[in-house]
């Protein structure tokens, strides 16, 4: 129990500073670009998996993916920075280990029932 705590407690303040940088790097984009597209987004999104492919390769490499510093960087602060992050991590996971009918279905459920989620929730509140 106390190393679950532990984890979440180090998640947590990782998640903190990801969401703080990506609330900024947001902002910063809509006074610079004012195209109403929304490259704020799609910014954090692709610096979040390059972020987490690389800094969970390291970890992997020394061997240690499973240490704090691993949890609190790539579940943390890229999963706080964009949860797109972890999405493609997972989705490269897949393709290494050749299951691509569990990428195929994780990836097609994710984005079309994702955004029907999405697009229920306004209906429903409209």
């Amino acid at each position: 129990m106390e190393s679950m705590l532990k984890s979440i407690l180090i998640v947590g303040i990782g998640s903190f500073f990801g969401g703080a940088l990506r609330y900024s790097i947001s902002a910063l984009m809509r006074n610079i670009i004012t195209s109403g597209f929304p490259w704020g987004t799609l910014l954090v999104n692709l610096i979040g998996c390059f972020a987490f492919g690389t800094i969970f390769a390291l970890f992997d490499k020394q061997g240690s993916a499973s240490s704090s510093w691993c949890l609190l960087l790539t579940t943390g602060l890229c999963g706080g920075f964009t949860t797109f992050s972890t999405f493609a991590n997972e989705s490269m996971h897949m393709l290494q280990n050749n299951n691509w009918s569990g990428f195929l279905c994780y990836a097609t459920t994710s984005l079309v029932v994702g955004l029907s989620l999405v697009a229920l929730g306004y209906w429903i509140v409209k």
